[in-house]
Protein backbone atom coordinates (compact mmCIF):
# COMPACT_ATOMS: atom_id res chain seq x y z
CA UNK A 1 0.00 0.00 0.00
CA UNK A 2 1.06 3.63 -0.71
CA UNK A 3 0.68 6.50 1.43
CA UNK A 4 -2.12 8.00 -0.93
CA UNK A 5 -3.79 4.60 -0.35
CA UNK A 6 -3.68 4.72 3.57
CA UNK A 7 -5.09 8.03 3.56
CA UNK A 8 -7.86 7.28 1.39
CA UNK A 9 -8.65 4.10 3.58
CA UNK A 10 -8.12 6.46 6.92
CA UNK A 11 -10.20 8.77 5.15
CA UNK A 12 -13.17 6.34 4.86
CA UNK A 13 -12.22 4.65 8.02
CA UNK A 14 -12.68 7.46 10.42
CA UNK A 15 -16.00 8.44 8.22
CA UNK A 16 -17.75 5.44 8.43
CA UNK A 17 -16.76 4.96 12.41
CA UNK A 18 -18.55 8.98 12.83
CA UNK A 19 -21.19 7.97 9.80
CA UNK A 20 -20.29 11.22 7.85
CA UNK A 21 -20.11 11.28 4.36
CA UNK A 22 -17.30 12.77 1.92
CA UNK A 23 -19.64 15.64 1.19
CA UNK A 24 -20.19 16.17 4.58
CA UNK A 25 -16.67 16.12 5.79
CA UNK A 26 -15.78 18.11 2.95
CA UNK A 27 -18.10 20.77 4.85
CA UNK A 28 -17.19 20.87 8.24
CA UNK A 29 -13.89 20.77 7.24
CA UNK A 30 -13.98 23.71 5.29
CA UNK A 31 -12.29 22.05 2.11
CA UNK A 32 -13.86 22.17 -1.69
CA UNK A 33 -15.78 19.12 -2.35
CA UNK A 34 -13.47 18.51 -5.24
CA UNK A 35 -10.42 19.02 -3.74
CA UNK A 36 -11.73 15.97 -1.34
CA UNK A 37 -12.97 14.26 -4.18
CA UNK A 38 -9.87 14.12 -5.82
CA UNK A 39 -7.95 12.53 -2.74
CA UNK A 40 -10.44 10.04 -2.29
CA UNK A 41 -9.98 8.97 -5.87
CA UNK A 42 -6.54 8.96 -6.08
CA UNK A 43 -6.57 11.63 -8.71
CA UNK A 44 -4.61 13.75 -5.91
CA UNK A 45 -1.73 11.15 -5.30
CA UNK A 46 0.25 13.79 -2.22
CA UNK A 47 -2.28 15.35 -0.16
CA UNK A 48 -0.45 18.07 1.95
CA UNK A 49 -0.33 18.04 5.59
CA UNK A 50 -2.21 21.28 5.63
CA UNK A 51 -4.99 19.52 3.78
CA UNK A 52 -4.83 16.46 5.98
CA UNK A 53 -4.92 19.04 9.06
CA UNK A 54 -8.32 20.71 8.10
CA UNK A 55 -9.82 17.47 7.99
CA UNK A 56 -8.56 16.10 11.44
CA UNK A 57 -10.02 19.47 12.41
CA UNK A 58 -13.20 18.79 11.05
CA UNK A 59 -13.08 15.01 12.21
CA UNK A 60 -12.19 16.64 15.66
CA UNK A 61 -9.14 14.58 15.99
CA UNK A 62 -5.69 15.83 15.87
CA UNK A 63 -2.82 15.38 13.08
CA UNK A 64 -0.82 12.27 15.02
CA UNK A 65 -4.29 10.35 15.95
CA UNK A 66 -5.05 10.79 12.08
CA UNK A 67 -1.65 8.52 11.26
CA UNK A 68 -1.62 6.85 14.36
CA UNK A 69 -3.10 3.92 12.14
CA UNK A 70 -1.79 -0.07 11.02
CA UNK A 71 -2.26 1.66 7.37
CA UNK A 72 0.39 3.83 8.08
CA UNK A 73 3.11 0.96 9.40
CA UNK A 74 4.37 -0.60 6.73
CA UNK A 75 3.82 1.23 3.86
CA UNK A 76 5.99 0.88 0.30
CA UNK A 77 8.85 2.63 -0.46
CA UNK A 78 8.13 5.50 -2.07
CA UNK A 79 12.12 6.28 -3.36
CA UNK A 80 13.10 3.54 -5.68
Amino acid sequence: MNISQAVIRRIEELCGERNLSINALSNISGITQSTVNDIMSGKTYNAGIGTIKKLCDGLGISVRSFFDSELFVNLEQEIK
